[in-house]
């Protein structure tokens, strides 16, 4: 059953296919009233398919809310513990993201989305280096997994970094999304508990004019230059290919997700005029476009020169260390969430990015970038790093199969 249907008799078509309809009214009102609701947005009718070649939510476009929730297997769980896990996820994530209700008998789903449709509503799972020695096959364990080198900029919380498994639930409204995380934390049951929980957001579909990247917390856009799928090389870079060893096939399809909580310290940056702020980044704060000319879809220009025969795009400017052209090539599909956490104790705002970037290799994207990052960025002294951690995600399951059934049952 939906969760429209539960409230509020048959729907109409959304824009996805999928059988929804709008709840209509309010409270008691809306869950007796005999004629169907009206049909849905084209926000609350969309439907991202959980079943593919990939997970859902890599390429999908960024939604306006997130939760990251890394758990730790319960001890004595093992392999088949984690199996049964991941059954009971796959099969709740198909449910919720074709916007229906969680299941499990009455009374069991906490209605919090009763009145909404998809959303485009998407989870990922991935695993983490310890999650292979929690249920013994560390031999089928990949060398993209091997500990990530530390960093200048490191200030990480052990206690809010990596973890057995990872989830992300991204959605285009925040009480679906909050119903899937809660949802997937009560069906972990006792086989894993909550490691550390990171919650985000975005700039909700429909709120520009026109669709355009989203910015972050410094004002900036946040995403140009990013690799698209549409490129030649695209599946190259961010997914892992076929024809790896044997005990490595589980993960084909697949991708590493790196993902670092990253605190901006907001009443430093804010107090750089803008000029200062954009020099630091390498593109104009108004368009993203780059300090060597175009739009924000013109490739920077980094040879060129000012009439003080200086380049365009400073040295040390952001964008100029992490372009791939200065990095071998090297390229990561950046996918993140802004957080805000309240005040710390010094009054500065607890805010930054829950920055999320995915490769086919690690080893060849975050890590050489954020090396060379390491060395000589101007935003390092506006930014911490304040939590890491490193998860394989495998490939997309196929109708009738759950999310690391090939690495768990091979």
């Amino acid at each position: 059953m939906s969760r429209r249907r539960l409230i509020g008799g048959a729907g109409a078509a959304g824009a996805a296919g999928l059988v929804l309809g709008a709840a209509g009214g309010a409270g008691g009102y809306a869950a007796t009233r005999d004629d169907p609701p009206a049909a849905l947005t084209t926000i609350g009718s969309t439907e991202v398919m959980f079943h593919g070649k990939h997970q859902p939510g890599i390429t999908t476009p960024l939604q306006a809310r997130g939760h990251l929730v890394a758990f730790d297997l319960a001890p004595g769980a093992g392999r088949r513990g984690a199996a049964a896990l991941m059954r009971r996820w796959s099969a709740l994530a198909e449910r919720l993201m074709a916007g229906r209700t969680a299941g499990g008998g009455a009374g069991h789903d906490t209605g919090v989305a009763l009145d909404a449709g998809p959303s485009s509503l998407t989870v990922t799972f991935g695993f983490g280096r310890s999650f292979f020695e929690r249920t013994d096959l560390v031999d089928r364990r990949p060398a993209g997994l091997d500990p990530l080198p530390p960093f200048s900029s490191d200030h990480l919380d052990a206690g809010r970094s990596e973890g057995d498994l990872w989830v992300q639930i991204g959605s285009d409204d925040s009480l679906v999304a909050f119903h899937a995380l809660r949802a997937l934390q009560k069906e972990a049951g006792e086989a894993a508990r909550v490691r550390w929980q990171m919650n985000g957001f975005n700039r909700t579909p429909g709120a520009t004019a026109r669709p355009m990247t989203t910015r972050n917390l410094m004002g900036q856009v946040d995403g140009t230059n990013n690799p698209e799928p549409g490129e030649s090389d695209f599946d190259r870079r961010i997914f892992v290919p076929s024809g790896g060893p044997s005990a490595h096939a589980w993960l084909e399809g697949g991708s590493y997700a790196v993902v670092r909580r990253i605190r901006m310290l907001l009443d430093d940056w804010e107090k750089l005029p803008v000029g200062r702020q954009e020099q630091v980044i390498g593109r104009r704060k108004a368009d993203g476009a780059p300090l060597s000319g175009g739009t924000g879809t013109t490739p920077m220009d980094l040879d060129k020169t000012g009439a003080d025969g200086k380049p365009l795009i400073p040295a040390n400017a952001h964008a100029r260390i992490s372009s791939p052209e200065k990095n071998g090539g090297a390229a990561m599909l950046r996918r993140p969430f802004s957080y805000h956490d309240g005040l710390l104790d010094d009054g500065s705002p607890d805010a930054g990015l829950l920055f999320i970037c995915w490769q086919a290799d690690p080893f060849r994207g975050f890590v050489p970038v954020q090396r060379k990052l390491d060395r000589g960025d101007a935003l390092s002294p506006f930014i911490r790093h304040e939590a890491s951690g490193l998860f394989a995600v495998p490939g997309g399951a196929a109708p009738g199969e759950y999310v690391g059934q090939r690495l768990l049952e091979a």
